[in-house]
Protein backbone atom coordinates (compact mmCIF):
# COMPACT_ATOMS: atom_id res chain seq x y z
CA UNK A 1 0.00 0.00 0.00
CA UNK A 2 1.23 3.24 -0.72
CA UNK A 3 2.22 5.80 1.40
CA UNK A 4 -1.04 7.88 2.23
CA UNK A 5 -3.45 5.42 1.01
CA UNK A 6 -6.63 5.10 3.04
CA UNK A 7 -6.39 8.66 4.82
CA UNK A 8 -9.22 10.72 5.31
CA UNK A 9 -8.47 14.26 4.60
CA UNK A 10 -11.42 17.00 5.84
CA UNK A 11 -12.55 19.40 2.90
CA UNK A 12 -10.97 22.78 3.24
CA UNK A 13 -11.97 24.92 5.46
CA UNK A 14 -14.21 27.62 4.15
CA UNK A 15 -13.97 31.57 5.19
CA UNK A 16 -14.94 31.93 8.67
CA UNK A 17 -18.54 33.13 9.45
CA UNK A 18 -16.59 36.81 10.39
CA UNK A 19 -14.92 37.33 7.32
CA UNK A 20 -17.84 36.42 4.90
CA UNK A 21 -19.63 39.10 6.90
CA UNK A 22 -16.96 41.11 6.20
CA UNK A 23 -16.93 40.27 2.66
CA UNK A 24 -20.81 40.74 2.04
CA UNK A 25 -21.02 43.83 3.92
CA UNK A 26 -18.34 45.29 1.74
CA UNK A 27 -19.88 43.85 -1.28
CA UNK A 28 -23.17 45.89 -0.30
CA UNK A 29 -21.62 48.88 1.07
CA UNK A 30 -19.28 49.80 -1.99
CA UNK A 31 -22.27 51.11 -4.13
CA UNK A 32 -24.60 51.92 -1.39
CA UNK A 33 -21.69 54.31 -0.28
CA UNK A 34 -20.85 55.69 -3.74
CA UNK A 35 -24.70 56.19 -4.47
CA UNK A 36 -24.80 58.58 -1.29
CA UNK A 37 -21.52 60.11 -2.26
CA UNK A 38 -22.96 60.94 -5.62
CA UNK A 39 -26.10 62.57 -3.96
CA UNK A 40 -24.28 64.63 -1.93
CA UNK A 41 -21.72 65.44 -4.64
CA UNK A 42 -24.94 67.07 -6.48
CA UNK A 43 -25.65 68.86 -3.20
CA UNK A 44 -22.26 70.27 -3.50
CA UNK A 45 -21.85 71.19 -6.44
CA UNK A 46 -25.18 73.49 -5.87
CA UNK A 47 -23.10 75.10 -2.61
CA UNK A 48 -19.38 75.22 -4.77
CA UNK A 49 -21.04 77.07 -7.98
CA UNK A 50 -23.79 79.07 -5.49
CA UNK A 51 -20.61 80.22 -3.34
CA UNK A 52 -18.76 81.74 -6.21
CA UNK A 53 -21.34 84.44 -7.21
CA UNK A 54 -20.99 85.34 -2.91
CA UNK A 55 -21.54 85.27 -0.13
CA UNK A 56 -24.74 86.51 0.33
CA UNK A 57 -26.18 83.97 -2.08
CA UNK A 58 -24.81 81.28 -0.20
CA UNK A 59 -25.93 82.36 2.61
CA UNK A 60 -30.06 82.77 1.00
CA UNK A 61 -29.06 79.39 -0.86
CA UNK A 62 -28.05 77.88 2.88
CA UNK A 63 -30.94 78.74 4.87
CA UNK A 64 -33.45 78.18 2.18
CA UNK A 65 -31.93 74.48 1.10
CA UNK A 66 -31.92 74.05 4.97
CA UNK A 67 -36.26 73.85 5.08
CA UNK A 68 -36.09 71.60 1.76
CA UNK A 69 -33.74 69.39 3.59
CA UNK A 70 -35.83 69.19 6.47
CA UNK A 71 -39.08 68.72 4.09
CA UNK A 72 -37.07 65.77 2.76
CA UNK A 73 -35.64 64.21 5.69
CA UNK A 74 -39.07 64.23 7.17
CA UNK A 75 -40.67 61.97 4.33
CA UNK A 76 -37.12 60.02 3.62
CA UNK A 77 -37.87 58.91 7.38
CA UNK A 78 -40.66 57.59 6.73
CA UNK A 79 -39.95 55.58 3.58
CA UNK A 80 -37.15 54.31 4.75
CA UNK A 81 -38.69 51.87 6.43
CA UNK A 82 -39.06 49.60 2.69
CA UNK A 83 -35.34 48.64 3.35
CA UNK A 84 -35.58 47.26 6.55
CA UNK A 85 -38.89 45.41 5.66
CA UNK A 86 -38.37 44.50 2.10
CA UNK A 87 -34.85 43.35 3.50
CA UNK A 88 -37.08 40.66 5.90
CA UNK A 89 -39.16 39.94 3.19
CA UNK A 90 -36.16 39.22 0.70
CA UNK A 91 -34.23 37.27 3.83
CA UNK A 92 -37.55 35.66 4.05
CA UNK A 93 -38.02 34.42 0.61
CA UNK A 94 -41.43 36.22 -0.11
CA UNK A 95 -41.12 37.96 -3.26
CA UNK A 96 -44.71 39.08 -2.98
CA UNK A 97 -44.15 41.02 0.09
CA UNK A 98 -41.15 42.67 -1.37
CA UNK A 99 -43.67 43.63 -3.61
CA UNK A 100 -46.26 45.09 -1.40
CA UNK A 101 -43.63 47.27 0.69
CA UNK A 102 -42.08 49.13 -2.10
CA UNK A 103 -45.69 49.58 -3.65
CA UNK A 104 -46.75 51.40 -0.29
CA UNK A 105 -43.66 53.36 -0.40
CA UNK A 106 -44.42 54.78 -3.28
CA UNK A 107 -48.28 55.68 -2.35
CA UNK A 108 -46.53 57.38 0.76
CA UNK A 109 -43.97 59.36 -0.90
CA UNK A 110 -46.82 60.58 -3.32
CA UNK A 111 -49.17 61.17 -0.51
CA UNK A 112 -46.66 63.33 1.82
CA UNK A 113 -44.57 65.28 -0.81
CA UNK A 114 -47.10 67.26 -2.00
CA UNK A 115 -47.57 69.34 1.19
CA UNK A 116 -44.25 69.29 1.03
CA UNK A 117 -43.70 70.93 -2.00
CA UNK A 118 -46.53 73.72 -0.77
CA UNK A 119 -44.78 74.31 2.52
CA UNK A 120 -40.94 74.71 0.67
CA UNK A 121 -43.37 78.38 -2.00
CA UNK A 122 -43.79 79.76 1.83
CA UNK A 123 -40.33 79.32 2.17
CA UNK A 124 -39.20 83.96 3.16
CA UNK A 125 -42.55 83.77 5.24
CA UNK A 126 -41.13 80.95 7.57
CA UNK A 127 -37.54 82.85 7.64
CA UNK A 128 -38.83 85.90 8.49
CA UNK A 129 -40.68 84.29 11.36
CA UNK A 130 -37.75 82.66 12.18
CA UNK A 131 -35.52 86.43 12.87
CA UNK A 132 -34.00 86.35 9.55
CA UNK A 133 -33.25 89.71 7.90
CA UNK A 134 -35.66 90.25 5.36
CA UNK A 135 -32.62 91.17 2.99
CA UNK A 136 -31.84 87.76 2.91
CA UNK A 137 -35.10 86.10 3.34
CA UNK A 138 -35.92 87.80 0.52
CA UNK A 139 -33.25 85.91 -1.93
CA UNK A 140 -34.60 82.28 -1.06
CA UNK A 141 -37.82 82.23 -3.09
CA UNK A 142 -35.80 82.50 -6.66
CA UNK A 143 -33.98 78.95 -5.52
CA UNK A 144 -37.27 77.33 -3.44
CA UNK A 145 -39.70 77.85 -6.08
CA UNK A 146 -37.78 75.85 -8.43
CA UNK A 147 -36.02 73.42 -5.80
CA UNK A 148 -39.49 72.36 -4.21
CA UNK A 149 -40.12 70.43 -7.34
CA UNK A 150 -37.35 68.12 -6.80
CA UNK A 151 -38.54 66.62 -3.40
CA UNK A 152 -40.95 64.04 -4.81
CA UNK A 153 -38.84 62.53 -7.55
CA UNK A 154 -35.64 62.30 -4.62
CA UNK A 155 -37.86 60.76 -1.88
CA UNK A 156 -38.95 58.05 -5.16
CA UNK A 157 -35.70 57.66 -5.30
CA UNK A 158 -35.12 56.48 -2.19
CA UNK A 159 -37.93 54.06 -2.11
CA UNK A 160 -36.63 52.52 -5.76
CA UNK A 161 -32.82 52.33 -3.94
CA UNK A 162 -33.89 51.32 -1.17
CA UNK A 163 -35.75 48.08 -3.25
CA UNK A 164 -32.56 47.49 -5.06
CA UNK A 165 -30.76 47.35 -1.75
CA UNK A 166 -32.89 44.81 -0.21
CA UNK A 167 -32.45 42.35 -3.09
CA UNK A 168 -28.49 42.82 -3.06
CA UNK A 169 -28.77 44.84 -6.28
CA UNK A 170 -27.17 48.35 -5.64
CA UNK A 171 -25.27 48.75 -8.56
CA UNK A 172 -27.94 50.35 -10.91
CA UNK A 173 -28.90 52.83 -8.42
CA UNK A 174 -24.98 53.73 -8.33
CA UNK A 175 -24.76 54.21 -12.32
CA UNK A 176 -27.91 56.42 -12.05
CA UNK A 177 -26.59 58.52 -9.56
CA UNK A 178 -22.98 59.08 -11.47
CA UNK A 179 -25.07 59.82 -14.53
CA UNK A 180 -26.72 62.71 -12.53
CA UNK A 181 -23.71 64.44 -10.97
CA UNK A 182 -22.46 65.61 -14.05
CA UNK A 183 -26.02 66.13 -15.34
CA UNK A 184 -26.06 68.66 -12.52
CA UNK A 185 -23.33 70.30 -12.73
CA UNK A 186 -23.84 70.71 -16.12
CA UNK A 187 -26.83 72.66 -15.39
CA UNK A 188 -25.58 74.19 -12.76
CA UNK A 189 -23.09 75.90 -15.22
CA UNK A 190 -25.35 76.50 -17.82
CA UNK A 191 -28.11 78.16 -15.67
CA UNK A 192 -26.55 79.78 -12.87
CA UNK A 193 -23.99 81.57 -14.93
CA UNK A 194 -25.90 81.81 -18.25
CA UNK A 195 -23.48 79.34 -20.19
CA UNK A 196 -23.69 77.08 -22.98
CA UNK A 197 -26.26 79.89 -24.28
CA UNK A 198 -28.78 79.46 -21.34
CA UNK A 199 -30.15 82.34 -19.62
CA UNK A 200 -28.10 83.84 -16.61
CA UNK A 201 -30.52 82.54 -13.39
CA UNK A 202 -28.28 83.00 -10.31
CA UNK A 203 -29.99 80.73 -7.43
CA UNK A 204 -33.54 80.36 -9.81
CA UNK A 205 -31.12 78.22 -11.75
CA UNK A 206 -29.78 75.98 -9.68
CA UNK A 207 -32.84 75.20 -8.32
CA UNK A 208 -33.83 74.71 -11.89
CA UNK A 209 -30.90 71.91 -12.43
CA UNK A 210 -31.79 70.23 -9.41
CA UNK A 211 -34.92 69.62 -10.07
CA UNK A 212 -34.49 68.22 -13.17
CA UNK A 213 -31.47 66.11 -12.49
CA UNK A 214 -33.34 64.71 -9.90
CA UNK A 215 -36.55 63.83 -12.25
CA UNK A 216 -34.41 62.39 -15.08
CA UNK A 217 -32.80 60.39 -11.88
CA UNK A 218 -35.57 59.21 -10.60
CA UNK A 219 -37.43 58.47 -13.78
CA UNK A 220 -34.13 56.17 -14.85
CA UNK A 221 -34.26 54.42 -12.11
CA UNK A 222 -38.05 53.34 -12.31
CA UNK A 223 -37.15 51.95 -15.43
CA UNK A 224 -34.95 50.05 -14.19
CA UNK A 225 -37.36 48.83 -11.35
CA UNK A 226 -39.93 47.72 -14.59
CA UNK A 227 -37.69 46.29 -17.20
CA UNK A 228 -34.46 44.97 -16.08
CA UNK A 229 -33.41 41.87 -14.03
CA UNK A 230 -33.95 40.61 -11.87
CA UNK A 231 -36.35 43.59 -10.76
CA UNK A 232 -38.95 43.17 -13.19
CA UNK A 233 -39.93 39.94 -11.60
CA UNK A 234 -40.93 41.69 -8.60
CA UNK A 235 -43.79 43.49 -10.75
CA UNK A 236 -43.87 46.83 -8.72
CA UNK A 237 -46.65 48.13 -10.17
CA UNK A 238 -48.54 45.29 -10.30
CA UNK A 239 -52.30 45.98 -9.61
CA UNK A 240 -50.83 49.46 -8.13
CA UNK A 241 -54.44 51.42 -7.19
CA UNK A 242 -54.65 48.11 -4.41
CA UNK A 243 -53.96 49.55 -1.13
CA UNK A 244 -52.33 47.09 1.23
CA UNK A 245 -53.39 48.61 4.69
CA UNK A 246 -51.54 46.35 6.77
CA UNK A 247 -48.22 47.15 5.69
CA UNK A 248 -48.77 51.01 4.95
CA UNK A 249 -49.73 51.31 8.36
CA UNK A 250 -46.11 49.26 9.00
CA UNK A 251 -44.04 51.56 7.13
CA UNK A 252 -45.33 54.26 9.14
CA UNK A 253 -44.86 52.30 12.62
CA UNK A 254 -41.47 51.41 11.67
CA UNK A 255 -40.51 54.46 9.44
CA UNK A 256 -42.47 57.66 12.06
CA UNK A 257 -39.83 56.85 14.56
CA UNK A 258 -36.78 57.05 12.07
CA UNK A 259 -38.19 60.08 10.14
CA UNK A 260 -38.35 61.92 14.25
CA UNK A 261 -34.93 60.54 14.41
CA UNK A 262 -33.76 62.20 10.89
CA UNK A 263 -36.03 65.22 12.40
CA UNK A 264 -33.80 65.70 15.49
CA UNK A 265 -30.54 65.11 13.68
CA UNK A 266 -30.76 66.89 10.98
CA UNK A 267 -33.21 69.50 12.13
CA UNK A 268 -30.47 70.51 14.93
CA UNK A 269 -28.16 71.25 12.21
CA UNK A 270 -30.86 73.34 10.51
CA UNK A 271 -31.57 74.85 13.46
CA UNK A 272 -27.88 76.06 14.07
CA UNK A 273 -28.12 77.26 10.16
CA UNK A 274 -30.79 79.68 12.19
CA UNK A 275 -28.18 80.43 14.76
CA UNK A 276 -25.58 81.23 12.69
CA UNK A 277 -28.20 83.64 11.01
CA UNK A 278 -28.79 85.63 14.49
CA UNK A 279 -24.71 86.19 14.22
CA UNK A 280 -23.90 87.32 11.02
CA UNK A 281 -23.94 86.37 6.98
CA UNK A 282 -20.61 85.53 7.32
CA UNK A 283 -21.17 82.98 10.14
CA UNK A 284 -23.87 81.29 8.07
CA UNK A 285 -22.01 80.72 5.01
CA UNK A 286 -18.85 79.49 7.00
CA UNK A 287 -21.26 77.17 8.73
CA UNK A 288 -22.39 76.22 5.24
CA UNK A 289 -18.78 75.48 3.69
CA UNK A 290 -17.83 73.66 7.13
CA UNK A 291 -20.96 71.42 6.72
CA UNK A 292 -20.98 70.85 3.34
CA UNK A 293 -17.38 68.93 3.61
CA UNK A 294 -18.62 67.13 6.85
CA UNK A 295 -21.31 66.18 4.79
CA UNK A 296 -19.60 64.39 2.32
CA UNK A 297 -17.72 62.20 4.40
CA UNK A 298 -20.94 61.49 6.49
CA UNK A 299 -22.30 60.07 2.96
CA UNK A 300 -19.79 57.11 4.08
CA UNK A 301 -21.05 55.77 6.98
CA UNK A 302 -24.50 56.73 6.30
CA UNK A 303 -23.95 54.52 3.46
CA UNK A 304 -22.74 51.82 5.70
CA UNK A 305 -25.60 52.25 7.45
CA UNK A 306 -28.32 51.65 4.83
CA UNK A 307 -26.02 48.19 4.26
CA UNK A 308 -26.39 47.32 8.20
CA UNK A 309 -30.08 47.63 7.96
CA UNK A 310 -30.25 45.58 4.42
CA UNK A 311 -27.76 42.71 6.38
CA UNK A 312 -29.25 42.92 9.78
CA UNK A 313 -32.62 42.62 8.33
CA UNK A 314 -31.72 39.99 6.21
CA UNK A 315 -30.47 38.07 9.00
CA UNK A 316 -33.90 38.53 10.72
CA UNK A 317 -35.84 37.11 7.85
CA UNK A 318 -34.03 33.71 7.94
CA UNK A 319 -34.18 34.01 12.33
CA UNK A 320 -30.01 34.06 12.20
CA UNK A 321 -29.54 35.90 16.02
CA UNK A 322 -25.75 35.76 15.24
CA UNK A 323 -25.50 36.83 11.44
CA UNK A 324 -27.65 39.97 12.89
CA UNK A 325 -24.96 40.65 16.02
CA UNK A 326 -22.14 40.43 13.40
CA UNK A 327 -23.69 42.44 10.82
CA UNK A 328 -24.28 45.03 13.10
CA UNK A 329 -21.07 45.04 14.68
CA UNK A 330 -19.05 44.36 11.16
CA UNK A 331 -20.47 48.00 10.06
CA UNK A 332 -19.33 49.73 13.43
CA UNK A 333 -15.92 48.64 12.75
CA UNK A 334 -15.62 49.18 8.89
CA UNK A 335 -17.44 52.50 9.78
CA UNK A 336 -15.05 53.53 12.32
CA UNK A 337 -11.51 52.35 10.25
CA UNK A 338 -13.40 54.96 7.68
CA UNK A 339 -14.17 57.90 10.10
CA UNK A 340 -10.88 57.95 11.43
CA UNK A 341 -9.16 58.78 8.59
CA UNK A 342 -11.50 61.56 7.51
CA UNK A 343 -10.59 62.98 11.31
CA UNK A 344 -6.95 63.07 10.24
CA UNK A 345 -7.65 64.66 6.83
CA UNK A 346 -9.36 67.38 7.92
CA UNK A 347 -6.52 68.17 10.67
CA UNK A 348 -4.02 68.06 7.81
CA UNK A 349 -5.38 70.22 5.38
CA UNK A 350 -8.38 72.21 6.91
CA UNK A 351 -7.74 75.45 4.39
CA UNK A 352 -6.88 73.61 0.98
CA UNK A 353 -10.88 71.72 1.97
CA UNK A 354 -12.32 75.22 2.60
CA UNK A 355 -10.62 77.16 -0.39
CA UNK A 356 -12.85 75.61 -3.17
CA UNK A 357 -16.03 76.82 -1.87
CA UNK A 358 -15.65 80.69 -2.45
CA UNK A 359 -13.89 82.70 -4.95
CA UNK A 360 -11.11 84.68 -2.62
CA UNK A 361 -11.58 87.63 -4.35
CA UNK A 362 -14.83 88.50 -3.47
CA UNK A 363 -15.46 90.98 -0.72
CA UNK A 364 -15.04 88.95 2.71
CA UNK A 365 -14.30 85.58 1.46
CA UNK A 366 -10.88 85.68 3.80
CA UNK A 367 -13.55 86.12 6.72
CA UNK A 368 -15.56 82.94 5.63
CA UNK A 369 -12.91 80.54 4.73
CA UNK A 370 -11.02 81.76 7.88
CA UNK A 371 -14.03 80.61 10.22
CA UNK A 372 -14.96 77.59 7.70
CA UNK A 373 -11.40 76.05 8.31
CA UNK A 374 -11.68 76.69 12.06
CA UNK A 375 -15.21 75.21 12.45
CA UNK A 376 -13.55 72.24 10.02
CA UNK A 377 -10.94 71.46 12.45
CA UNK A 378 -14.29 71.12 15.86
CA UNK A 379 -15.49 68.75 12.57
CA UNK A 380 -12.36 66.51 13.21
CA UNK A 381 -13.54 65.74 16.22
CA UNK A 382 -16.41 64.47 15.94
CA UNK A 383 -15.82 62.36 12.60
CA UNK A 384 -16.02 59.00 14.87
CA UNK A 385 -19.01 59.67 16.82
CA UNK A 386 -21.25 60.82 13.88
CA UNK A 387 -19.96 57.63 12.14
CA UNK A 388 -21.17 55.64 14.85
CA UNK A 389 -24.32 57.06 15.75
CA UNK A 390 -25.61 56.94 11.66
CA UNK A 391 -24.54 52.87 11.77
CA UNK A 392 -25.67 52.25 15.57
CA UNK A 393 -29.03 53.50 14.01
CA UNK A 394 -28.75 51.23 11.29
CA UNK A 395 -28.21 48.34 12.78
CA UNK A 396 -31.07 49.66 15.06
CA UNK A 397 -33.54 49.82 12.08
CA UNK A 398 -32.75 46.26 10.50
CA UNK A 399 -34.31 45.55 13.83
CA UNK A 400 -37.40 47.53 13.61
CA UNK A 401 -36.62 48.99 16.39
CA UNK A 402 -36.62 52.95 15.98
CA UNK A 403 -39.07 54.00 19.26
CA UNK A 404 -36.77 53.51 22.12
CA UNK A 405 -33.64 55.29 19.21
CA UNK A 406 -36.23 57.89 18.48
CA UNK A 407 -35.99 59.25 22.35
CA UNK A 408 -32.13 58.55 22.87
CA UNK A 409 -32.36 60.79 19.39
CA UNK A 410 -34.10 63.58 21.25
CA UNK A 411 -32.64 63.86 24.53
CA UNK A 412 -28.93 63.64 22.28
CA UNK A 413 -29.83 66.48 19.53
CA UNK A 414 -32.10 68.70 21.21
CA UNK A 415 -31.40 68.61 24.86
CA UNK A 416 -27.27 67.84 25.30
CA UNK A 417 -26.56 69.20 21.39
CA UNK A 418 -28.75 72.24 21.06
CA UNK A 419 -28.55 73.42 24.62
CA UNK A 420 -25.31 73.69 24.59
CA UNK A 421 -24.99 75.11 20.94
CA UNK A 422 -27.54 77.39 22.49
CA UNK A 423 -25.99 78.12 25.54
CA UNK A 424 -22.07 78.29 24.55
CA UNK A 425 -22.60 80.35 21.00
CA UNK A 426 -25.24 82.78 21.92
CA UNK A 427 -25.63 83.46 25.64
CA UNK A 428 -21.82 82.03 26.45
CA UNK A 429 -20.77 84.42 23.70
CA UNK A 430 -18.74 81.61 22.13
CA UNK A 431 -20.41 82.50 18.63
CA UNK A 432 -19.74 79.82 15.49
CA UNK A 433 -17.54 77.52 17.98
CA UNK A 434 -19.65 77.38 20.80
CA UNK A 435 -22.75 76.17 18.69
CA UNK A 436 -20.33 73.46 16.75
CA UNK A 437 -19.08 71.92 19.98
CA UNK A 438 -22.77 71.78 21.01
CA UNK A 439 -23.50 69.71 17.57
CA UNK A 440 -20.55 67.45 18.65
CA UNK A 441 -21.77 66.38 21.89
CA UNK A 442 -24.89 65.74 20.87
CA UNK A 443 -22.97 63.50 18.08
CA UNK A 444 -21.53 61.47 21.17
CA UNK A 445 -24.42 61.07 23.16
CA UNK A 446 -26.33 59.52 20.35
CA UNK A 447 -23.67 57.32 19.40
CA UNK A 448 -23.03 55.91 22.60
CA UNK A 449 -26.94 55.29 23.35
CA UNK A 450 -27.44 53.42 19.84
CA UNK A 451 -24.51 51.39 19.73
CA UNK A 452 -25.50 50.13 24.11
CA UNK A 453 -29.01 49.49 22.38
CA UNK A 454 -27.68 46.93 19.80
CA UNK A 455 -25.29 45.26 22.13
CA UNK A 456 -28.10 44.75 24.92
CA UNK A 457 -30.83 43.41 22.08
CA UNK A 458 -28.24 41.13 20.46
CA UNK A 459 -27.13 39.90 23.81
CA UNK A 460 -30.83 39.15 25.12
CA UNK A 461 -31.22 37.52 21.46
CA UNK A 462 -34.18 40.12 20.47
CA UNK A 463 -35.22 39.62 17.18
CA UNK A 464 -38.56 40.85 15.33
CA UNK A 465 -41.39 38.80 14.16
CA UNK A 466 -41.65 38.40 10.43
CA UNK A 467 -45.46 37.34 9.20
CA UNK A 468 -46.42 37.35 5.91
CA UNK A 469 -48.96 40.05 5.41
CA UNK A 470 -52.71 39.06 4.57
CA UNK A 471 -53.99 39.73 0.92
CA UNK A 472 -53.32 38.80 -2.42
CA UNK A 473 -51.08 40.89 -4.40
Amino acid sequence: MTEGAGQQFAPAPGPSPLRAEARAMLALTGPLVLTQVGQIAIMTTDVIMIGWLGEKFLAASSLGGSIFFLSFVIIMGIVMATAPLASQAFGARNARQVRRVIRQGLWITLMLSVPGVVVMHYAEEILLLLGQSAALAGRTPHYMDALAWSLPSAVGFVVLRNFAASINRPTPALLVMLCGVPLNGLLNYALIFGELGAPKLELQGAGIASAAANGVMFGAMLLIALWRRPFRKYRIFGRFWRPDWTIFRRIFVVGGPISVMFLMEFGVFAAAVILMGWISESAVAAHQVALQIAAVTFMVPFGISQAATVRVGQAVGRRDGEGARRAGWVAVLVGAVFMASTSILFLAIPDTLVGAFLDPQKPNSAVVLELAGHLLLIAAAFQLVDGAQAIGAGALRGLNDTAIPMVFTVFAYWVVGFGLAYGLGIHGGWGPTGIWIGLAAGLAVAALCHLVRFYVLMRKGVLPSFSKAPGSS
